[in-house]
């Protein structure tokens, strides 16, 4: 798959997201069938526009403890993330440390692999556990 096919796939796959549930980048690599990819999902989204259309639901994904991710020193994406995933009615805590933290076991989506549209992409048998 190249980066083209790749970022398309992930696009589909987060489209896909009901509101107010997340997922792991972890998970959508799996979903997509490049399982060891997770840093590169992160990366197809950092840089989505706020323009595109139909519109790609980011915020959705999280790391696969639940945290928000930092997006860097200096900027606001974090606090983005946070903000809209609570005006979709996810309960987001703040941890001691002041990070941005989701409970996966309540709001989380995982399907299985394979039992979702992923635009194509190509999809292999994963038996691990989700991330």
């Amino acid at each position: 798959m190249d980066g083209d096919d790749f970022h398309a796939a992930v696009y589909h796959v987060v489209r896909q997201i009901p509101p107010a549930r997340v997922t792991s980048y972890g998970h959508i690599a799996k979903l997509i069938g490049m399982p060891s990819y997770s840093r590169h999902v992160g990366q197809a989204l950092k840089f989505v526009s706020p323009d595109v259309n139909p519109p790609i639901p980011w915020h959705r994904v999280l790391s696969s403890s639940g945290a928000i991710s930092s997006r860097g020193p200096g900027t606001d994406g974090a606090a983005r993330q946070r903000d809209a995933l609570v005006a979709e009615g996810v309960d987001v805590q703040t941890t001691r440390a002041g990070d941005f933290k989701v409970s996966l076991a309540t709001y989380g989506w995982f399907p299985a692999v394979g039992t979702i549209d992923t635009g194509g992409a190509p999809q292999i048998e994963d038996d691990a556990e989700d991330e």
